[in-house]
């Protein structure tokens, strides 16, 4: 068998699935910006890198609707998350992303109050060494 015949049937097989594929992937991703954006979170958002990117401890507080003294209390970050998370959840029509950024405020708040809860205890146990 010549490689002719061979190269013509394989060309009518690869060039139609290149087509469809050409059509078909640039229409994906504009539906899936389009999901994304009914979802709450914008293109930019969406194209940025996951990684690294971490919000900081007064974005925390106005997520939790917090100030920073009542942030000193466990009890009432824990209170104020519950209470938005519940109300953002999205068997009820919230919003996903919502819910992820005070799942991550409450993240934030409770790690930068374990950090000071050790930097106190460490404080307390080398002010008892120097005492003795």
């Amino acid at each position: 068998m010549a490689p002719g015949p061979l190269l013509k049937l394989l060309a009518q097989i690869v060039v139609p699935v290149v087509a469809v594929l050409a059509r078909a992937l640039p229409a994906a991703y504009a539906q899936a910006l389009q999901n994304a954006r009914k979802s709450g979170v914008n293109a930019a958002e969406a194209a940025a890198p996951v990684f690294g990117k971490r919000i900081s401890r007064s974005e925390a507080l106005q997520v939790l609707n917090l100030t920073e003294a009542e942030a000193s209390s466990p009890e009432a970050i824990q209170k104020q998350f519950e209470k938005y998370f519940a109300a953002n959840d999205v068997s009820k029509g919230g919003s996903f992303y919502l819910q992820s950024k005070i799942y991550r405020a409450n993240e934030l708040l409770t790690e930068f109050q374990n950090e000071k809860r050790a930097e106190e205890q460490a404080q307390a146990k080398e002010n008892v060494e120097n005492k003795q």
